[in-house]
């Protein structure tokens, strides 16, 4: 494991090497053990998206493992000046042990990791999420006590989560049920590996996705660069909520999840989020613990 680009580059074995760590590591911080594994090291965060999760968790994560956070937003460096991201690559890893970006592009992210020569993370981009899923993936084996022969399903757009969720989904042992509208699929290349390595159903009927699934996970319908698009996604989405009515056809346990930030009375009701605001905001707190045992993966 030389960067996490994205989760489809990771062995099922890497994936729960990961899990196990970030484990470790909430277990040692919740009694007050220090880990200051990366003594020393510094990490640099290119963000051209905004973001609450990603640069908190990131930067408290570092300063955690007793290394150091630099916060590079697309105004503060000469990408926003139109820098070739390979010049940018090449001139960082001669000052950092490592990169985050949060982005529009995953070339930008691939590019990256290509002409650097230090570790690359992806912190979001539109095709994929894995720093979220790993979370999202610890959280589940938190409540569920494994992964394998769960059924995950997603409601909403087959957006970068939909897609890092398949593969992270399938990778790990689950059963995947995505429910979204015909025009709103998934990646056609993450489809086509699902159906050759797992279990994928895709329907625009939420109910039958979501049948007897034990977690239920969704997204806003409208994503960061997507406002102009609003009021045709809400049209489009119309009915794609996690709602009462999606709930009782689920197994009886299931755990609600969701990315945030939460757009209540679209993609999920107030009252399914409050009664699983637990697991939700697990869920969150998971990004630092993972991400910590992805950066000791990468930087150690």
């Amino acid at each position: 494991m030389k960067h996490l680009l994205k989760l489809a580059d990771l062995s099922t074995e890497e994936i729960f090497s990961i899990l196990n760590l970030a484990d470790q590591l909430k277990y040692e911080r919740k009694n007050g053990v220090p880990h200051p594994h990366l003594a020393g090291k510094k990490l640099g965060m290119i963000f051209t998206k905004s973001s609450t999760r990603t640069r908190v968790s990131f930067e408290v994560g570092m300063y955690e493992l007793g290394g150091h956070a630099l916060f590079l937003s697309d105004r503060d460096i000469q990408l926003g000046r139109g820098e070739p991201i390979k010049d940018t690559a090449r001139v960082l890893s001669r000052y950092l042990d490592g990169i985050m970006i949060r982005t529009f592009d995953q070339q930008d992210v691939e590019d990256l990791a290509e002409y650097g020569s230090v570790p690359v993370i992806n912190g979001l981009t539109d095709y994929c999420h894995p720093c979220q899923v790993l979370a999202d993936l610890m959280t589940i084996r938190e409540y569920k006590g494994s992964l394998k022969g769960l059924k995950l399903c997603f409601v909403g757009d087959g957006n970068n989560m939909a897609n890092s969720l398949i593969v992270g989904g399938i990778k790990t042992g689950m059963k995947v049920s995505i429910a979204c509208p015909d025009a709103y699929r998934p990646d056609a290349g993450v489809i086509a590996w699902a159906k050759e390595n797992g279990e994928l159903q895709i329907t625009s009927d939420v109910l039958a996705a979501a049948e007897g699934a034990d977690v239920l996970y969704t997204d806003v319908w409208a994503s960061m660069g997507q406002e102009s698009e609003r009021q045709i996604r809400e049209q489009a989405f119309k009915g794609f909520c996690i709602d009462d009515k999606v709930m009782a056809v689920a197994d009886k346990e299931a755990m609600v999840l969701h990315c945030l930030p939460v757009h209540r009375g679209e993609e999920v009701t107030e009252k399914v989020f409050e009664a699983h605001a637990q697991e939700i905001f697990d869920e969150a707190e998971n990004r630092l613990h993972a991400q910590k045992a992805v950066l000791c993966k990468l930087l150690k």
